[in-house]
């Protein structure tokens, strides 16, 4: 078995067993394996060992990765899980699958506008700044339902965060679950290698986890 295989059989079996823990079934939650700053060579690993879905934060990275790995595996679902400025938007309708980062009223209107005039419609998951921290993108928890209004023309699937680093996750988690069945959103997306057996518990349908399937991210 490669190494490849031996840490994604390891991060299901963990997804497993959190999910048994929680009454839920493991199928119910989406692997995304972090894939920015990795080679092709190392995706390519993961996808001969059967993972199917790949997270990138940059537009650019990804146009010069993604390109001839999905001439290849046709099957790959790519998500940008990154900040996305709006010029870019059209771009990330074109190569990304869903866009995890939609955080304000600027890209929303960017991306209604490219999703109008490419006639591709791509999963959304609105960024909560779930911490409400300055340093971090995502939209303030008390923003979140004028967000959710004026992006009604998007496909929004779920709510994404990223929970302030070196505190206890599960509250931050459990927030954001609470705002998704406030606002009758069924996806959640939070969780990191840290982190993600506390996300599936709180009821995480998508877990976005780099480290331990790649091991250390190269040096720039």
């Amino acid at each position: 078995m490669s190494d490849a295989s031996q840490r994604l059989d390891a991060v299901r079996g963990h997804i497993a067993h959190a999910a048994r823990l929680a009454g839920r079934e493991s199928d119910a939650v989406t692997l995304i394996a972090v894939s920015k700053t990795h080679p092709a060579e190392a995706i390519e690993a993961l996808i001969v060992a059967g993972q199917r879905d790949f997270g990138e934060n940059r537009v650019q990275e990804a146009q010069s990765k993604w390109p001839d790995l999905r001439v290849r595996h046709p099957e790959v679902r790519l998500h940008l899980i990154g900040q996305l400025q709006s010029n870019k938007a059209e771009d990330a309708v074109a190569l990304f699958d869903s866009i995890q980062s939609v955080d304000r009223p600027s890209l929303v209107d960017a991306l209604e506008k490219a999703m109008a005039k490419t006639g591709r419609r791509r999963d959304c998951f609105i960024q909560v700044n779930i911490g409400d921290e300055a340093q971090k993108g995502g939209c303030p928890v008390a923003d979140l339902p004028a967000l959710l209004e004026q992006a009604r023309a998007l496909p929004v699937v779920g709510l994404m965060c990223i929970p302030p680093a070196d505190v206890e996750p599960a509250p931050y988690f459990t927030l954001l679950a609470k705002l998704a069945r406030r606002h009758d959103v069924a996806g959640l997306s939070m969780g990191m290698s840290a982190d993600y057996e506390t996300a599936v518990m709180v009821g995480a349908t998508h877990v976005r986890v780099g480290t331990a399937l790649f091991g250390a991210r190269p040096r720039p």
